[in-house]
């Protein structure tokens, strides 16, 4: 991962490679804006009183697992250092639901709910659905909710290989997805094929920790060629995919 880090580093472009107007508007404007927001300061309390929190519970991991630990009990302090979005990564999330105001909004790895909330916060009129495997984790998440008023926020709890179809045979279209559950090339693959079903012009989806591994990493060059996908954008960390009918494909690395 430090090996594709530098690479990437190396690569990567800034804003000055961008000739699309799109792209660029958003780059500049989204991914690389500074401003911060008052929606930003609970959830970034509630993330430190996680840090904080040394409670111990039994983990249903579904996925890839953790780098940090094999075992099956850990500390909530040690999921939120871990296993949670850093800050960076989350405000973005905040930053594009909230330029382009997606009413339905699917959450693949709900783990505590940061990220869950930060969506929420972003659009005060979306509905989201968020899926975790592991009931444990489900519960501290929902209990967040709870104390941050994230009523707009149904928890889907349970393998996500069996929840996804049943939650999206009820959403008739999809406007943005984020892809942080199964860290794997399979799953990933077919989570992101089984959402791509509903998916129009203007979806979004946004895949966490693309540079996770080796599979992840083949998972996002798969997903960014597949004929479907106009646009992507490797930020490293996260990797964006647009499905714009009237752009040329373009395939961007930049900065972040």
């Amino acid at each position: 991962m430090i090996k594709e880090y530098l690479r990437h580093l190396v690569t990567a472009k800034t804003v000055r490679s961008v000739h699309s107007p799109f792209v660029f508007e958003l780059y500049t404007q989204t991914i690389k804006s500074s401003t911060k927001y008052r929606d930003f300061i609970p959830i970034e309390q509630l993330r430190k009183s996680l840090l904080k929190n040394h409670q111990p519970i039994t983990i249903k991991d579904l996925g890839a697992g953790s780098r940090k630990s094999a075992n099956n009990t850990r500390k909530v302090s040690q999921i939120a250092r871990y296993a949670v979005s850093n800050r960076k990564t989350s405000q973005l999330l905040f930053k594009l639901v909230r330029k382009f105001q997606p009413k339905t909004i699917v959450e693949l790895g709900t783990s505590l709910g940061i990220n869950t909330l930060y969506l929420a916060q972003a659009n005060p009129n979306a509905h989201i659905t968020t899926l975790e495997g592991c009931p444990n984790i489900a519960a501290i998440a929902r209990q967040n909710f709870g104390q941050s008023n994230g009523h707009r926020i149904h928890v889907a709890e349970g393998n996500i290989d069996h929840t996804l179809p049943v939650i999206l045979d009820t959403l008739p279209l999809l406007d943005f997805v984020f892809f942080d559950a199964n860290h794997r090339y399979t799953p990933t693959l077919q989570y992101f094929e089984l959402c791509l079903a509903q998916a129009h012009e203007n979806s979004i989806f946004v895949f966490d920790d693309i540079y996770w591994s080796a599979e992840m990493q083949q998972a996002w060059q798969t997903i960014r060629q597949h004929p479907e996908v106009t646009l992507s954008i490797d930020l490293f960390r996260v990797g964006l995919i647009f499905f714009r009918k009237n752009q040329p494909v373009q395939h961007f690395r930049l900065q972040f």
